[in-house]
């Protein structure tokens, strides 16, 4: 008999498993589970939030979970929906968005030997959920909301708003019109991507909306600091409705596309903010330049953005994560929208790795240049295929797997494998077409070896 092994940081889980080799080539899928049912209820969170949204949305509703989602050590994972329930039809004038309080969930994998198929079973279980929000000591409103005033909707602050605190909502038109997107007291905030600081203490989530990136304290909830971005990340005409902001300005991000990655590196002191998309200024220049996907280093001690660069799409549309393998080398989730939730089947869902050891500042440089100087890329996991090669059609691959997270090691079958964890935003349609629980919160676990890498080398960021 063998033995399994799963170390997430200190904590230790011996799993007693079948004897024989392991013959894994490529990453190898060994769990999956969803997360659909908590203490709360079905489809309910951990906020303790009892309002109804202006869609008539539940404010606690459970969904999106997969938008982000980070390691924590242990077991435990952070997990984050973006801004809230907007695939509902609202109203237009604000892209169907309402006043849901962004938010990150803490979450408990628990992994047991499965008796068949799959070598392990993953029960996620929701442990708490953890409301943004900035307070000022000097003044009443810290953030700029909207009045609602000619868009036929109520004014966008949240109703708990309140005792000092302030806030973040999804929300579209909670910004300051005078400022440009990347002003930090907008109150708009649509979370893409997290990770988790080295003490523990903090989380960092980066957004579409500015785009933005902050740091909140775990316990609280509370924003603790606004990062610098690259001034040419922001566009200077703001707007509600997202297709008229890429329709007046001729520089910035993308509207919804704005920085949906993020990584740490294991040490703790890099940041890497990835754009989910071409810049506009870049779509414009055409040719290789609307392939182009800018990404920037922040240090953590300073707060400031140091290096910018380039990366080319080579089969998705856009990219959903990154994450660290060390600290120059990342896994960049590259994908498709299609699949479950969309009515179609998936293509392209595929993670790369890429080195920045070497690479080409290019934050000086318009689109066609930096397009020549991206960044060195080469196919680490074909998603699709993995899925499929354990029985998952291609019509039930999530269509918005945004999600990825690196964790601690398994011993299986007497080798030691790293793990990979990858989780879908279903955009918190649960009930896809209709049916009940037909697009969950979904959750993979992969393994992969040493030799999977071909010559990089995995730092844990949670060592043991």
């Amino acid at each position: 008999m063998r033995r399994a092994v799963v170390r997430f940081g200190l904590a230790v889980l011996a799993l007693a498993l079948m004897s024989g080799p392991c013959a894994a080539a490529g990453p190898i899928l060994l769990a999956k589970a969803t997360l659909t049912t908590t203490s709360a209820g079905y489809y309910t969170d951990l906020s303790g939030l009892t309002d109804i949204l202006e869609n008539g949305v539940s404010a606690s509703l459970l969904g999106g979970m997969g938008s982000g989602l980070a390691w924590a050590g242990g077991n435990t994972f952070i997990a984050i929906p973006d801004r809230g329930p907007n695939a509902v039809e609202y109203n237009d004038a604000v892209d169907n968005t309402v006043t849901y309080i962004p938010r990150f969930h803490t979450v408990s994998m628990d992994l047991q030997p499965a008796g068949g198929g799959l070598p392990f079973t993953l029960t996620p279980t929701l442990t708490a959920t953890t409301l943004l929000y900035d307070s000022s000591p000097f003044r009443a409103i810290s953030l700029v909301y909207g009045s609602g005033a000619g868009l036929n909707v109520p004014p966008g602050a949240p109703a708990e708003n309140g005792r000092g605190k302030n806030y973040f909502s999804g929300r579209s038109d909670n910004f300051n019109p005078n400022q440009n997107s990347g002003f930090a007291n907008d109150a708009r905030l649509d979370s893409e991507g997290v990770r988790v600081s080295n003490d523990g203490e903090s989380v960092f989530i980066s957004d579409e909306y500015g785009p933005y990136l902050y740091e909140f304290n775990r316990a609280t909830g509370q924003r603790i600091r606004s990062f610098q971005l690259p001034d040419h990340f922001f566009v200077s005409k703001l707007y509600p409705v997202g297709n008229d902001e890429i329709n007046n300005n001729t520089s910035g991000r993308t509207a919804n596309k704005g920085m949906e990655g993020l990584a740490i590196t294991p040490d703790g002191k890099m940041l890497v903010g990835f754009m989910q998309a071409a810049l506009i200024q870049d779509n414009l220049e055409g040719g290789a330049a609307k392939n182009l996907l800018r990404f920037v280093t922040i240090d953590l001690a300073s707060g400031r953005w140091t290096h910018e660069y380039a990366y080319l799409l080579t089969d998705g549309s856009g990219v959903s994560e990154i994450v660290a393998l060390n600290d120059h080398e990342f896994l960049v989730d590259e994908r498709d929208g299609k699949g479950l939730g969309d009515g179609s089947n998936a293509k392209y869902k595929e993670l790369f790795k890429i080195d920045i050891n070497g690479a080409v500042d290019v934050s000086n440089m318009d689109g066609l240049t930096a397009a020549q100087n991206a960044v060195p890329k080469s196919l680490f996991l074909d998603i699709v295929k993995v899925l499929g090669d354990n029985g998952i059609t291609k019509d039930q691959v999530p269509a918005k797997l945004e999600g990825v997270a690196l964790a601690g090691d398994v011993v299986y079958n007497g080798q030691t494998m790293h793990t990979l964890w990858v989780a879908n935003d279903n955009d918190f349609l649960q009930d896809y077409g209709g049916q009940q629980n037909s697009n969950p919160n979904q959750f993979f676990f992969f393994g992969f070896t040493d030799a999977d890498l071909n010559g990089s080398t995995y730092v844990p960021q949670f060592p043991k």
